[in-house]
């Protein structure tokens, strides 16, 4: 049987890794859930692959493929996002979703390029694990961020300790330490090298997740079930937003909550231009003796539209507005080098982002509120709970996501929120997914998608913080820092002179070079 040429088995390689990181998340292939347990072997593939290829440039280009794949294979949705909501149609959504996939495809390109030259050291498996986490942090620092590899282990107990501490790039970096031994195995590298996963077994020694545990607070939550194609009329308008009150008053009666949440931005819904909406929401307040939270569109003093929620107290006045910090790319803003791309949203023109984080009180107690996409950063969420938030939520209308993985990885994003926090997490969605969360990140409720619902969910203040939510992303800056200094000792042999033994240089004082003949000397 004839061999595959090698260019062509490494990139057949690289392509499975891509694959495998594909399958780990939520995707249609497998009914809306992934196959977690692959994380720990998704990155094995491409370090072979990696390690066979000489040429830097074809480094690069399996990293560039590979990471084509996998953010096509991931963020699919993001072209009927574009085709359907953004108006471009179909070859402007695919093109735009395609060069999309190659931008975000660089960063595993340089990994890809950097590993290689790391996998030839005798400390290859705890540097590429570093290398790994570091560059995934700059996900969130250049732009688009999403579905990081330790988002994989939200079910898995033992990795999930982590959470806690080192938030989900901790994870990410024990999940790239199995692949890289895996590969080192396949190798059949040096054994010594396997010393390093005398690390893992720490694991067992840190704090188990809390015990499931029912809620002793009631918030009541609206799912409207809105259409995101309906062409609103001021009667229309008018008529939803009265119905949404009126449904609003009767759950929160019924239950008896204190609190109220509504989603991020229900339909034509405007706090601050609207007067009736106003006075209709300061009397909900006070008629349930509430507090309630909604989604607007606020503005900034010079008149750019806010994504933002609002908080009134039960007296119906206005406690703080929280307005939205990371704004979706091609949603709310649109990137400069994608600038021909139409606006998803029909606010006139970019939304502005918001600069400051807002901690609710409440019943004597505190709320951080976070808005849709912004789950996906850890290092902003962790603020709310670190200015003494005893409670996250999280509102958002996943309806542009169409009926796609999305709602499934979103969701995922948010319960890793909630055990990096150790906080109870809501979240009010538009047409689902509207669930509760626990501190360890367990859904302890669903609700169904696609339907108009309102009811009880239950939840618990807590206090304190996490070594996370107090300190941050320093493991993540870290391993970029431990990997950039294991990359400069890898090439300090290249540049450090050879120092010439001592036979050699009385050869050289007799008149004689290395290879026996006389030496050259200027007269």
């Amino acid at each position: 049987m004839k061999k595959l040429p090698e260019s062509l088995l490494n990139f057949a390689l690289a392509l499975l890794s891509a694959v495998l990181l594909v399958l780990t998340f939520p995707n249609p292939a497998l009914g809306n859930t992934g196959l977690p347990w692959l994380a720990p072997l998704a990155l094995t593939p491409l370090l072979i692959a990696l390690s066979r290829e000489t040429r830097p440039l074809r480094r690069f280009l399996l990293g560039e493929c590979a990471g084509f794949v996998y953010w096509f294979g991931v963020c699919y949705w993001i072209q009927f996002v574009l085709e359907y909501h953004g108006g471009m149609g179909r070859w402007g959504g695919w093109g735009t979703f395609v060069l999309f996939s190659v931008a975000k495809a660089i960063h595993l390109g340089v990994f890809s390029l950097l590993a290689a030259v790391l996998m030839r050291t005798p400390y290859a498996i705890p540097s590429i694990a570093a290398l790994w986490t570091g560059i995934e942090r700059t996900h969130a620092t250049f732009g688009f961020a999403w579905l990081d590899l330790g988002n994989a282990a939200i079910d898995m107990a033992l990795p999930l300790r982590l959470a806690p501490f080192l938030g989900v790039y901790g994870i990410s970096f024990l999940f790239a330490l199995m692949g890289t031994t895996v590969a080192v195995l396949i190798l059949h590298r040096n054994r010594r090298e396997l010393y390093w996963l005398a690390v893992t077994p720490a694991l067992l020694l840190l704090p188990d997740l809390p015990a499931p545990a029912t809620g002793t607070e009631t918030a009541v939550a609206i799912q409207p079930n809105m259409s995101e194609d309906e062409q609103w009329t001021l009667a229309s308008a008018g008529h939803e937003r009265d119905h949404l009150i009126t449904i609003s008053r009767e759950a929160a009666l019924r239950e008896g909550a204190r609190l109220i949440l509504w989603p991020e931005t229900p339909g034509p819904l405007y706090y601050y231009q609207d007067s009736t909406f106003r006075e209709e929401a300061a009397r909900l307040t006070r008629d349930t003796h509430s507090y309630f939270l909604f989604g607007t569109v606020g503005e900034t003093p010079q008149g750019e539209p806010l994504n933002s929620a609002v908080l009134l107290r039960p007296s119906g006045d206005l406690e703080d507005r929280y307005d939205k910090i990371n704004l979706v790319p091609f949603g709310e803003y649109v990137p400069r080098f994608f600038s021909f791309v139409n606006r998803i949203t029909k606010e006139a023109g970019d939304f502005a982002p918001g600069t400051r984080i807002v901690v609710f009180p409440t019943n004597g107690h505190s709320m951080g509120v976070f808005i849709c996409y912004e789950s996906a950063f850890p290092a902003e969420v962790r603020q709310f709970a670190k200015r003494g938030a005893n409670l996250l939520v999280n509102i958002s209308n996943d309806g542009y996501f169409g009926r796609s993985a999305a709602r499934e990885q979103h969701l995922l994003l948010a319960r890793m929120r909630a055990a990096e926090n150790r906080r109870w997490l809501l979240r009010a969605t538009n047409d689902g997914i509207t669930a509760a969360i626990d501190p360890a990140g367990r859904v302890a409720e669903r609700w169904p998608m696609y339907q108009e619902l309102s009811g009880r969910m239950a939840f618990a203040y807590i206090t304190g913080a996490t070594f996370y939510t107090k300190y941050g992303d320093w493991f993540a800056w870290g391993c970029l820092l431990a990997a950039t200094i294991a990359l400069f000792c890898s090439q300090r042999p290249h540049y450090t002179p050879r120092a010439i033994p001592a036979n050699e240089k009385r050869e050289t004082r007799n008149g004689l070079n290395r290879a026996g003949s006389p030496t050259h000397r200027r007269p």
